[in-house]
């Protein structure tokens, strides 16, 4: 499967920054981009970007929306661990790192890869992984 490629203002959304941080992180090549008659970021680059903010010491200056327990996160997917009955998905929803275990069927039939971009609902200790629906924006 090929990762999609975003808008600058998917990625954002993605990332829970402003699209001036993306252009800025773009301009001083942090982030890879495609340019064109829209800009587009390739979603592993963006799955890559993600991770490393988890683990950044500027973390806390991107911005979190309000979430609880019972909200579901939009985010992009950065690892798919994958045997024949269970997959690991790591995801990254804003400054949140977010890891869920579910069949390898689950993951497969979600499209689940690197690059893509999910939904997690996490509700007391289970989270739980869906794809967004086509053109769903999440603010």
């Amino acid at each position: 499967m090929t990762a999609p490629a975003y808008r600058v203002s998917e990625a954002a959304e993605i990332l829970g920054v402003s699209d001036d941080t993306v252009r800025r992180w773009i301009d001083a090549g942090r982030l890879p981009a495609h340019p064109g008659n829209r800009t587009t970021i390739a979603g592993t680059d963006l799955a890559a970007l993600a991770a490393s903010l988890v683990d950044d010491a500027d973390r806390d200056r991107v911005r979190a929306g309000a979430v609880s327990a019972r909200n579901r996160m939009s985010g992009i997917v950065t690892r798919v661990v994958s045997d024949t009955v269970m997959a690991q998905v790591e995801m990254v929803c804003g400054p949140y790192r977010v890891v869920s275990l579910m069949s390898a069927e689950a993951a497969d039939e979600l499209g689940l890869a690197p690059g893509v971009r999910a939904i997690a609902s996490v509700k007391s200790t289970n989270v739980v992984v869906e794809r967004p629906a086509p053109g769903h924006r999440t603010t």
